[in-house]
């Protein structure tokens, strides 16, 4: 995502803040949220306002799409999925915002 997007979705995010529900649903852990925004920074940003008062769950497994996919063998062994880190609200902050120092 270019800095310009992320800074958009920010915005619509800070407007939103603690005005209404959303929901999100992602692929990505809360540590790689630096790299998908270009700015740790900003992702922490949106982040704390995303977290603040939210309910997270965290989905365990292969998701049905790839699962259908191995199956049919249209995935090879390199694409495999690497394993989840799971990590506590504070250490995810810390990781952000220790990537940008």
């Amino acid at each position: 995502m270019s800095r310009e997007d992320a800074s958009l979705f920010f915005r619509v995010i800070s407007r939103q803040y603690e005005k209404a529900s959303t929901i999100l649903s992602l692929n990505k852990s809360f540590v790689d949220w630096g790299e998908v925004f270009a700015d740790p920074v900003l992702a922490t940003a949106i982040l704390d306002r995303r977290l603040h008062h939210a309910t997270t769950l965290n989905i365990k497994g292969e998701s049905y799409r790839l699962k259908e996919k191995r199956c049919a063998g249209l995935l090879g062994a390199s694409q495999n999925r690497k394993p989840e880190t799971h990590l506590t609200e504070e250490e995810m902050f810390a990781e952000l915002t220790t990537e940008d120092r």
